[in-house]
């Protein structure tokens, strides 16, 4: 990121705080470089286990040129898609946690890799998000996937036709 990306980025993702210029300057001076940001006024955070997590950003970075901003936790045991606000309050789905109005969530300043919670792409400051019913698409699509043993957006994997059954010879 070039140093106007992240000014731009470490402005949006602090507007939401309750004191953005207090929340800039302890995010920038922290050795730690995270800030913990209420969620729910810009953003809403989807998050999913990582078996389903990993393959659902990598159909999703098929799909679109540029998806909003992901975060994996320590560990890249959960990934945390950022999707517009008011999501969490409609979305229904087992193993997915919502991270909506009313919770907070820690954000590791963009630009910056500190250990353990990091970026996987970060806020681009324009308020990309990504869209709710794409990334219910690409879970869907990671999943059918995960099930048949296939790559995601694949064919289902060597052996197998499209639908995902034996082919013969397979």
């Amino acid at each position: 990121m070039t140093g106007s990306e992240v000014r731009a980025a470490v402005d949006w993702l602090a507007s939401v705080a309750p004191d953005p210029a207090a929340c800039r300057w302890e995010w920038e001076r922290s050795p730690q470089g995270i800030a913990l940001l209420p969620a729910g006024r810009r953003w809403d955070v989807l998050i999913l286990p990582r078996e389903l997590g990993c393959p659902t950003f990598d159909v999703l970075t098929r799909l679109v040129d540029r998806p909003g901003p992901v975060l994996p936790d320590f560990g890249d045991a959960r990934m945390g898609f950022f999707v517009p606000p008011g999501t969490v309050a409609r979305w229904i789905g087992t193993g997915v946690r919502g991270v909506g109005l009313g919770t907070w969530i820690l954000v590791p300043y963009p630009g910056r890799a500190p250990g353990g919670v990091r970026w996987l792409i970060p806020p681009d400051g324009s308020g990309t998000l990504t869209d709710a019913t794409l990334l219910e698409l690409a879970m869907h699509e990671a999943a059918a996937a995960t099930v048949w043993g296939g790559d995601p957006g694949g064919d289902g994997g060597e052996g197998r036709d499209g639908g995902g059954r034996r082919s013969a010879g397979g």
